[in-house]
Formats: structure tokens, sequence, C-alpha cells
């Protein structure tokens, strides 16, 4: 019987940053495998190849957002993107998430990014006690709807990195922060949903937003910090006519 021969294993070209702030891309040729996402690419590379390649990553399966680069020029979640969809012509480029300082190979320095999203009021104030029963919240109130479309964010900034306002403007609070102002503001047990309103529209707050929508397009969850941003710009132009 005539046996068939092997088919000759895939490869995949990877060209991966590597240094810190000042750096330069490695290439590296790794096997090229079905279902294979880009994260697994990485990974290969850092166990087989390179293994002093740094980089972040926790679940593996969409739930964390720590894995988030920039895969071909865009921000992504590594774990859910498949090589099969990025790939160009058996090539793929991976960098650091932008818009934040580079601290070795893939990974970044968040803490500018955390230090916004304080800046814009983000820290819950409630007005019940322990002693108090659980607030009664209608799934179907007006607040608690505005509340629910942006309320799955998981501070994964590929938002913050896909913004062109924060690439020029370094004081611009970003798209994370002020997606998660707009959901303190609808909620109805927050005490100061007026603190928060202030806060994200002062300075390089919410008016900075060019609506360009790129946190939109690239949000791994669909979320649409864009429309948050919407919603506060209008909520603070109401609150400019009624004097508060």
């Amino acid at each position: 019987m005539e046996t068939q021969p092997d088919t000759p294993q895939r490869t995949l070209t990877v060209k991966i940053y590597r240094g810190e702030s000042e750096g330069d891309f490695v290439t590296y040729s790794v096997p090229w495998r079905e279902n294979q996402t880009v994260l697994d690419v990485v990974t290969e590379v850092q166990r087989s190849l390179e293994p002093t390649l740094s980089y972040r990553f926790a679940c593996r399966v969409g739930v964390c957002g720590s894995c988030a680069m920039t895969v071909n020029g865009k921000p992504r979640w590594t774990c859910r993107t498949h090589v099969s969809r990025v790939e160009e012509d058996g090539v793929i480029v991976i960098e650091p998430l932008r818009n934040m300082p580079r601290i070795k190979d893939l990974v970044v320095d968040m803490s500018e990014f955390f230090d916004k999203w304080k800046k814009a009021g983000n820290e819950f104030k409630g007005t019940a006690t322990r002693h108090d029963p659980p607030a009664n919240v209608s799934p179907q109130s007006k607040k608690r709807k505005l509340a629910d479309a942006a309320i799955e964010c998981i501070n994964c900034g590929v938002c913050y990195a896909a913004c062109d306002v924060v690439a020029w403007d370094k004081e611009y609070l970003g798209p994370a922060a002020l997606n998660r102002a707009w959901t303190l503001f609808n909620d109805e047990r927050h005490a100061d949903p007026k603190g928060v309103l202030h806060k994200a529209t002062s300075g390089s707050g919410c008016n900075s937003c060019h609506s360009q929508g790129s946190c939109m397009t690239h949000c791994p969850v669909s979320l649409s910090p864009t429309g948050s941003i919407a919603g506060l710009k209008k909520n603070a132009l109401l609150s400019f006519f009624k004097g508060d």
C-alpha cells in the first residue's frame, strides 16, 4: 500500500517588540497550527525560543483582559484573537499597548490609566449601612438600563490604547474612566452623582472627547464608551441650564 508523504509543517513569522522605552522588533518563526491564538504564539516563543520575553496573561479565556496587546497595529485581547483572522501573508506583528509607558517587551505600566480612573470620581459612595436592607433597584428603571449598557467594562485598557485623543493629550481622562463615571452617575445607590459629573467634565474630561469612536470600535466586549461620554456631556449641559 502506497503511503502518502507527510504534509510539511507550516511556519508563522512573528515580529515581537523587545526592549523597554527604546527597543526594536525581533523576528521569530513558530509552527502554524489550526485554531491558534496570538497568545498561543507569544507563549510558544517564550517557552521555546526566548525565555526572557515579558508579557501579561491570566485566564486565557477572554475574562480578565490582561493579555491585551497591539497586533498588526490594532489593540486586541490576544487570547481571543485567532492567528487566521489577523495574519498577513503568514506574518503577525506584536507590540505592547500604545498610550502607556513601556516597562519591558509587551508589558506596559498602567498606573496612569488607573490614576485617571480615580480622577474621574469613580469611587462608589453608598448611602446605606450594613444594617439597612439591600437597595431595591428595578431592572426596568431608566437609570439601571443606562448603567447596564456600560457596566461590563473590566479595565483592560484596549480603548485607552486605541484613543487618538489620549495619544496627544496626556491629561485626557480616557474612555474607560469616563465610561465608569457614566455607570456611577446612573447608579441609584450612589451618594454623589453630581460630584461624579463635575469631575468627569472638568479639565481634560469628557469635553475633550472628539467622538471618533475608536474606543467603541476596538472594545472586545462591544461596549460604547463614546455613548457613555455623550451621556455625560448631555447631563452636564442640562445641569448647567438648571444652575446646579
